[in-house]
């Protein structure tokens, strides 16, 4: 009898009625047999498995192993297994104990003999043998790794040593073989040893001697010799991959050797080791980019962002390589010369540039400031302007034409009444080419119909986009995955009556990078966010409804104008989200909300995002920093709009979601004073803040009406019901 998988590694079982648990246990391993034939992954020892009637499989953690989930309907669970003896690590290798070894990797064989890890055949060469499949290995699999058996809590210059025991616990050090795989050729060769160290192997070419060409120049066996005895016989571990082996006795070291290989690959940065900080390595540098990889590859980013991240990364790496010449340039110079000051004051230069980048870099990997500050880059549409022969077009969308329906057209959009002038007519069958196809001033009519869009619908025109008929007659669904649905970039756009559905996006639904948008009667379906109103841009939204979205319904950025009359914002994870950053280069969003209806959503009505400031104390040149009941005092002196006690309690939290409402007030309109109570302090104290800085350079402003800066703030009339925590809330970071 094997003994039970070690307790570390195995989790708790998924809420499911304890009777059905015991019934599907019974038949776990019949079922684990089942999952390797027909799902797409592999099975994962310690792993809760859901099973659906097709025969997929579903981990009982999301794709990155962040939080539990819910059974599938119809789902099945196979409880982990036992791990027989025969897979086990030796009790005494690597120095540790026999429970510390078996768990030093997450994978076992579940109960049966034989590997539990999928092979890999070669595309091109049938007489190479297949190799592990380890590269499709999920988030929590190498998270867990890292975090627990591989690097724990060292520092950057820690970090080949903590991956050295690691490797000593987990890798068998000969007896297997390998794909030595290079940008040139592939050999296959065989581990005599491992330089546990210098995380190199130890190798020899097999008999027979294989090895195949990318280039087609063909490499004899003595070649590669040769090249091998240059490296003292020694290959860096992340160039090889371990053969297939269906015992199951070097599952352990293939899994090992890809986390090297990955980890080297994707995570690790060549200026780590000069960053030795005293916080710890993994939580600081590993996590943040093991998580951005994962968003990366499961499209969560914007491939606008994906693509400015691998740049500053290669610059980052080119400017780096350069300051390493330069500094091991004058290290080995003893003479003082006028050529080498310069070389200094160049090697401060690029050091400064390097920093700057990793800055941005560091912004970027972090998920929290990659949410909280946004992607405000925008792919850099080119308006057309006006037609060159300076007329406009009206250009009709329907996918088939009917002569009823062109009447009805004739006499609504065209009657003499309407049309002053002659005034020419296009045809199209979709509204992406109509788009397209427009030039400043141009209209759009979208006749009753349902459209799948291929791309995203760029308007870098002042145009307008209406639906004949009803929103919910006029659906444009955004098809296939994509970064965002609708963006505007021009000085006047107008979209109304139609209704768009968004599935499988990055970015919102409508996003407004500048000029100004008109949304009127429309429906918006979303799935990520909903609509991004960023910085200096305007949006004016009217008798719309919005919802499903997993973000935001509506995000507005600072330094924008947002006016929100009459609409439904509603079953979203958050109604509104407003960023506000106290930063001197934005400004508080100017923000109008009248007669909104924000109910059902899973958060906050409404969210605002802001840093916490500590207050300063009181100085005779910069004044005095107020805080938010303060700045509502000044604002209010007869009290009837103070804000809730709790507002000095959240200050001094530090970060996280904190609530504002009173117990008092009803919740269809207690958020309504204050919203405009918070918006209106966070605009005093950016105010206090600019004033104390041009203070402090001697510059003073002849205007000090406090209540200049909060006129823009209309908030009255809107409705709260059934949000999750309540109307209004703050999120400080």
């Amino acid at each position: 009898m094997a003994d039970p998988a070690p307790e570390s590694l195995t989790p708790p079982p998924l809420p499911l009625e304890e009777a059905a648990m015991e019934t599907e246990a019974s038949d776990a391993p019949a079922r684990g047999e089942e999952a390797n034939e027909n799902g797409p992954g592999e099975t994962v020892k310690g792993a809760v498995i859901l099973e659906t009637e097709a025969g997929e499989t579903e981990e009982g953690r999301d794709g990155r192993g962040e939080e539990s989930l819910e059974p599938a309907p119809n789902a099945r669970i196979s409880e982990p297994q036992e791990e027989p003896e025969n897979l086990k690590l030796d009790e005494g290798k690597g120095g540790g104990s026999d429970s510390e070894c078996s768990s030093c990797s997450d994978y076992g064989s579940h109960g049966k003999p034989g590997t539990s890890l999928q092979r890999l055949v070669p595309e091109r060469n049938a007489l190479f043998p297949d190799t592990f499949q380890t590269n499709n290995l999920l988030f929590y699999e190498r998270f867990k790794t890292y975090q627990d058996y591989m690097l724990a809590d060292c520092k950057a210059s820690e970090v080949q040593e903590f991956t050295a025991s690691y490797l000593e616990k987990v890798l068998e050090p000969s007896g297997w073989q390998a794909v030595w795989r290079t940008s040139v050729f592939e050999v296959l060769v065989e581990v005599v040893d491992v330089d546990y160290s210098a995380l190199k192997a130890v190798v020899h070419l097999c008999d027979p001697f294989l090895c195949e060409t990318r280039e087609g120049d063909a490499f004899t066996q003595e070649c590669i010799q040769e090249l091998l005895e240059v490296k003292a016989q020694k290959l860096p571990l992340r160039e090889l991959w371990v053969v297939f082996d269906e015992s199951g006795e070097f599952d352990h070291t293939a899994l090992a050797v890809e986390h090297v290989r990955f980890f080297y690959k994707h995570l690790w940065r060549s200026w780590d080791e000069e960053d030795d900080d005293d916080f710890d390595y993994f939580g600081r540098c590993v996590e943040p980019r093991l998580r951005l990889y994962y968003d990366i590859a499961e499209d969560r980013v914007p491939s606008a962002l994906v693509t400015d991240y691998h740049s500053l990364l290669s610059q980052c790496e080119e400017l780096y390589r350069r300051f390493l010449v330069l500094r091991n340039s004058l290290a080995s110079s003893d003479s003082d010369t006028e050529a080498e000051n310069v070389s200094v004051v160049e090697g401060m230069k690029l050091y400064n540039r390097i920093e700057h980048l990793k800055q941005k870099l560091k912004l970027i990997e972090n998920p929290l400031l990659r949410y909280v500050f946004g992607y405000q880059k925008h792919a850099r549409l080119q308006a057309r302007g006006v037609r060159p022969s300076g007329v406009t077009i009206t250009h009709i969308v329907s996918a088939t034409m009917m002569s009823s329906l062109l009447q009805c057209l004739l006499r609504d959009k065209f009657s003499p009444e309407s049309c002053n002038e002659e005034m020419e007519i296009q045809f199209h069958s979709n509204p992406l080419s109509a788009v397209n196809a427009c030039y400043a001033g141009d209209r759009i009519v979208v006749c009753p119909g349902h459209y799948l869009v291929d791309g995203t619908l760029c308007v870098a025109d002042s145009i307008e986009l209406e639906g004949y008929g009803l929103p919910d007659d006029i659906v444009i669904e955004k098809r296939g995955k994509g970064d965002a649905f609708v963006e505007c970039t021009a000085a006047d756009v107008k979209i109304s009556s139609v209704k768009l559905v968004q599935h499988d996006a990055v970015e919102g639904i409508l996003s407004v990078h500048q000029g100004k948008t008109t949304l009127e009667n429309c429906v918006l379906q979303c799935e990520t966010t909903g609509v991004a109103v960023r910085t200096s841009a305007e949006l004016l939204m009217k008798n719309s409804d919005l919802y499903g979205a997993k973000g935001a319904g509506v995000e507005i950025y600072p330094g924008s104008m947002c006016t929100l009359m009459g609409n439904g914002i509603h079953h979203c994870k958050e109604g509104i989200l407003i960023k506000d950053f106290l930063d001197e280069n934005y400004d508080v969003p100017k923000i109008t909300m009248v007669n909104n209806v924000i109910h059902n959503n899973e958060g906050y009505g409404v969210v605002l995002v802001k840093p916490t400031v500590k207050e300063s104390a009181p100085e005779s040149s910069g004044g005095t920093i107020l805080s938010g009941p303060e700045l509502a005092k000044d604002l209010h002196p007869t009290g009837d709009g103070s804000i809730p006690a709790c507002e000095d309690a959240h200050q001094q939290v530090g970060s996280g979601w904190e609530p504002h409402g009173s117990a008092g007030v009803s919740e269809h309109t207690e958020g309504n004073s204050e919203i405009a109570n918070e918006l209106s302090a966070a605009s005093l104290k950016k105010s206090h803040l600019r004033k104390k800085r041009l203070s402090n350079l001697g510059i003073t402003e002849a205007d000090d009406n406090l209540m200049s800066q909060e006129m823009f703030v209309s908030i009255v009339g809107n409705h709260f019901k059934r949000n999750g925590k309540g109307s209004f809330g703050t999120f400080l970071y």
